[in-house]
């Protein structure tokens, strides 16, 4: 289902994305690091694409269900909490992870390692007024899923 508006932003982000090594150019966004991740939707079972911000913590990819502060978890989430089998895009790298939220006797070590190198998201939490679920996003052990874009 095409949803335009949404669309007419993330194109061109996307496009941005995978010409800079997921480091888009312009925009609000510029210079971020950032992910494609391709999840199965929780309950409609089709595939769902989030834009993510990433901090890497040893070989795994960490990202954190902030929605920009928002009170609301995003969906994503609630997919990977029920398919964690995911497909990850950096620029012209794509591969499997598997996805799992981080216990809560983890979770704040995580999320501090993930602020200290992206400093913009210490305010989400008080800012969204909700526990922010921290992901790891683990490559699978059999390599890359395809090269290139």
């Amino acid at each position: 289902m095409a949803r335009p508006d949404v669309d007419a932003w993330e194109e061109p982000l996307v496009a941005d994305m995978r010409a800079h090594d997921g480091h888009p150019t312009s925009g609000p966004l510029a210079g971020h690091p950032l992910m494609l991740m391709t999840a199965t939707g929780a309950r409609t079972g089709e595939p769902r694409r989030a834009i993510l911000t990433y901090s890497r913590q040893g070989g795994v990819y960490v990202v954190a269900g902030t929605a920009g502060g928002s009170p609301t978890t995003p969906a994503w989430v609630a997919n990977v909490r029920a398919n964690p089998d995911v497909t990850i895009e950096i620029g012209a790298r794509r591969f499997q992870a598997r996805a799992r939220v981080v216990p809560e006797a983890e979770r704040a070590a995580a999320w501090d390692e993930h602020v200290r190198q992206l400093p913009w998201f210490a305010p989400y939490p008080e800012k969204s007024g909700r526990l922010i679920p921290v992901i790891r996003l683990t490559p699978s052990e059999e390599g890359p899923a395809t090269s290139g874009t």
